[in-house]
């Protein structure tokens, strides 16, 4: 395995805050992958619990990165720039990998090698019963940037991508404090194709408290992430049409749960903002 570590050919990272009462999990599931090239990256954005003594208890077998609390993007940003390996994948320390995810997803890109992303199918655990995601929610493969504007198609412990993908799309935003991922997702399915492999090799485990998206008015990240692309000018005519047709959906939507909430300030904000589009002539 030490050898192996010197020259991986994944690096998988896990970010991972107040996670001491699971994150062994995730730890373990990537250790006991049929595939051993790879090096894990544990970055610890500044836990208060546990999680430390946990991850000492490994010892050599993972690398762990601390740093004071910035924010999974910041945690995940850390482990890729600290990356030694030319593919890239991510686990949430609440999630578990099968042992074969590994395998199967480098088998992938040593068979397509022009492919700079694949995901996996998973299966979903929410408080300890699985679930059947809904139609909405069902994975796509191709070019999938019009269908992931409604809302994130791409899990990031599903995910495997090269490395070099970040030094021209840019890493995750450090401004959003969630829908990080739906952002990034977005900026790449613009210009790559992101393959599914129809295998469910991942558990998502959901339900508990501390989910950020379990949380109410994630939309104005989303919307955040649309506006971005606009003001850059970089969509298509037709992903153009798309992005502002969702955005100003949401924008309506995010409003209408301000006034619910006596926001009325806010709700403003976002009518202005889809009135914006209403009148660049494109519905």
């Amino acid at each position: 395995m030490e050898s192996e570590a010197k020259n991986p050919r994944v690096s998988v990272v896990i970010p991972t805050y107040n996670r001491g009462w699971i994150v062994n999990d995730a730890v373990d599931s990537v250790l006991n992958q049929a595939f051993q090239q790879y090096e894990l990256i544990v970055v610890d954005d500044g836990s208060t619990d546990d999680t430390k003594a946990i991850l000492r208890e490994y010892g050599d077998r993972i690398r762990v990165i601390r740093q004071a609390n910035r924010g999974v993007s910041a945690a995940r940003n850390r482990g890729i720039r600290a990356a030694k390996a030319p593919l890239i994948a991510f686990l949430d320390s609440d999630d578990v990998w099968l042992a074969d995810k590994l395998s199967v997803q480098v088998a992938f890109f040593d068979n397509h090698p022009a492919a700079a992303v694949c995901q996996t199918e998973e299966t979903w655990i929410r408080n300890g019963v699985r679930v059947n995601p809904g139609k909405r929610h069902r994975k796509r493969s191709g070019m999938i940037f019009e269908p992931s504007l409604a809302l994130c198609l791409v899990s990031p412990s599903a995910v495997m991508l090269r490395k070099d993908l970040f030094e021209t799309i840019g890493l995750f935003d450090e401004s959003l404090p969630a829908c990080e991922d739906y952002d990034l997702w977005l900026r790449i399915s613009l210009t790559h194709m992101i393959y599914l492999i129809d295998q469910p090799l991942i558990v998502k485990r959901g339900g508990h408290d501390d989910q950020l998206s379990r949380s109410w008015g994630l939309d104005r990240y989303r919307i955040a992430s649309i506006t971005k692309l606009l003001d850059r000018e970089v969509l298509p005519a037709a992903q153009r049409k798309a992005a502002v047709r969702v955005m100003r959906k949401k924008c309506l939507v995010y409003a209408g749960g301000c006034r619910k909430r006596g926001r009325e300030e806010e709700a403003r904000q976002y009518m202005k903002l889809a009135e914006k589009y209403e009148k660049s002539g494109i519905k």
